[in-house]
């Protein structure tokens, strides 16, 4: 098994979400299908169909979350230095618009784009690791081809 790199706050992120499915919404729906149940006919019962569905959902979640910790790998950035690597925190200024941008690189789980957390698999990400301050990139994006300028590499 391949371990998936994450941050303590993605993984503390994790970790919450699972707790909130196993307390409070896997009980939640067990109830909803029960009730459901004392409606009578299941066949035509809507409100099983969608209680169950919802069911099979937060049960698939819950194993998905849970094979995701136990292949955690937690990286704590803020012990680490050099080039950029995993949980760098990069600043950034497009070439073309000279519009600067600051992302943290992460792991696939945290990614999110738009609160710049740059996935570790992204083309962006890949093309900036092993990169120091003041070094230029060229990254082939679905947008055509852009290059950066990296003008700030922070461990946080």
């Amino acid at each position: 098994m391949d371990k998936v790199p994450m941050t303590a706050r993605g993984f503390a992120a994790l970790d919450a979400e699972l707790k909130t499915l196993k307390s409070q919404e896997r009980p939640a729906v067990i109830r909803a299908i029960a009730e459901a149940r004392e409606h009578g006919d299941l066949s035509e019962n809507a409100e099983y169909h969608s209680a169950r569905e919802r069911q099979s959902f937060i049960e698939g979640r819950i194993q998905e979350i849970e094979g995701l910790i136990s292949r955690a790998e937690v990286i704590d950035p803020g012990k680490l230095s050099g080039s950029i690597k995993f949980g760098a925190t990069v600043t950034l200024v497009d070439e073309d618009t000279e519009e600067e941008r600051t992302y943290q690189i992460v792991g696939e789980t945290e990614a999110d784009i738009a609160n710049g957390l740059l996935n570790l698999k992204s083309p962006l990400a890949r093309a900036l690791i092993g990169k120091e301050e003041g070094d230029s990139v060229e990254v082939m994006t679905p947008g055509g081809g852009k290059a950066y300028e990296v003008l700030k590499v922070a461990f946080l």
